[in-house]
């Protein structure tokens, strides 16, 4: 068997037992539930990445996304013609990624308005806890963070999370750093490949439950077994709430961007400083040097060599750092050329929002939901979200790479 495929296979057991020493309850573990959502997330990479239904399924699923992208870029070209009609491959990133968000979130926001999303999350979730044997909502949330994106699920799922305990939110935490949200998937296609992109959502899904279940065991009686139903009663009328969801969007797009200058600058920033010691250390040392020498370990965990792992590794901690929009401007052109499994464990590293501005994000959503106790008991495990969330991204890296070479 191949050495880096034994290093693939051995990164997955790596990974799971960094949670099980990091879990606040080992002896209440249900490893039984662990065990299946594994064989799940098995079958779920291995179809879609080597199934032929799968794959078609995938990338039809990206041209998809692709597709409906043209809309956006038609809506932009109407006061800028300027800035589309070189087209979307040579559109700047702002234009060809983040522009089209104010077409894709008012369209995901629409879809939940009049019901359709709220239809699929539901049925998704039952689906979920059927097979993993897992808490309703805690299957149900997991879906809905995927499509509505972490804070914004908290929001909508207010009622149920004031009801439940202390250590039952942590675990909606813990689970809402490996997200993502499904109106920015338009604006990760036209970085990444879209088949991994795509491969990475029901991946993290169930990987999500798996490490919040090792990491934060709880166990839920009948009694607190369900779901509380959304109150659409006093939503308010269709165009109040689609001009709400365009500004939204627009401040949505305004964060990325000031995110984005402001640690590309930091980051550039202390590449200049790192350079002024140059003279003497003799060294071309850089702030992604630094951060990949932590993290390339668990690189090679992904079945990759060394040198492979340096670099992944450096990407992999400026994600942790920044975001995922930092490293993707960063490598579209190197993901030319870099080898299938090299580009397939780092691109689906990539997809979550497992980062420390999202820890603040989280804290922040649940201090206006729970009380000032819980809100309290979460803020106490912090590092454990971030835990998490790499820990999510790292599996689903781990999955998608054992079955592409």
């Amino acid at each position: 068997m191949n050495l880096y495929l034994l290093l693939n296979i051995s990164g997955l057991f790596v990974f799971i037992l960094v949670a099980y020493l990091f879990s606040r309850d080992r002896k209440n573990i249900n490893w039984k539930a662990v065990a299946i959502m594994l064989v799940v997330n098995l079958f779920l990479a291995w179809f879609f990445t080597q199934f032929s239904f799968g794959r078609k399924g995938v990338e039809a699923v990206a041209n998809g996304f692709s597709w409906m992208l043209n809309a956006a870029y038609v809506g932009i070209g109407m006061p800028f013609g300027s800035w589309t009609a070189p087209g979307p491959g040579k559109m700047d990133m702002a234009v060809s990624a983040l522009l089209p968000i104010l077409f894709i979130v008012p369209l995901f926001d629409i879809l939940m308005y009049i019901g359709v999303l709220p239809f699929i999350i539901k049925w998704f979730g039952w689906l979920i806890s059927k097979v993993t044997g897992q808490p309703k909502f805690e299957s149900f949330f997991s879906v809905e963070m995927m499509v509505l994106g972490n804070t914004e699920a908290l929001a909508v799922s207010n009622a149920q999370v004031r009801e439940m305990s202390q250590a039952r939110v942590l675990t909606i935490a813990l689970m809402s750093m490996s997200c993502i949200s499904g109106s920015i998937v338009g604006a990760y296609v036209t970085m990444v490949p879209g088949e991994l992109v795509l491969t990475a959502i029901p991946l993290n899904i169930i990987n999500a439950i798996i490490i919040s279940t090792i990491l934060n065991p709880v166990r839920v009686t009948p009694e607190e077994d369900y779901i509380v139903e959304i109150n659409n009663e006093k939503r308010p009328p269709f165009f109040s709430f689609l001009g709400d969801s365009v500004l939204g969007a627009g401040k949505l797009i305004l964060i990325i961007i000031a995110f984005l200058i402001a640690f590309v600058s930091l980051a550039h920033f202390i590449d200049m400083l790192l350079s002024l010691l140059d003279r003497w250390t003799h060294d071309d040392i850089r702030l992604k040097d630094i951060l990949g020498f932590y993290m390339a370990p668990f690189a090679m965990l992904l079945g990759l060599p060394w040198g492979e792992a340096k670099y992944v590794g450096s990407q992999m901690a400026t994600k942790i750092v920044t975001n995922e929009f930092v490293v993707m401007i960063g490598i579209k052109d190197a993901l030319k050329t870099m080898p299938e499994h090299m580009k397939a464990v780092l691109v689906t590293f990539l997809i979550s929002f497992a980062n420390f501005s999202t820890v603040g994000m989280i804290i922040g959503t649940l201090k206006g939901i729970v009380d000032v106790k819980t809100s309290d008991f979460v803020s106490k495990y912090v590092p454990m979200m971030l835990l998490a969330g790499i820990l999510v991204s790292l599996l689903s890296a781990g999955f998608v790479g054992l079955f592409i070479w």
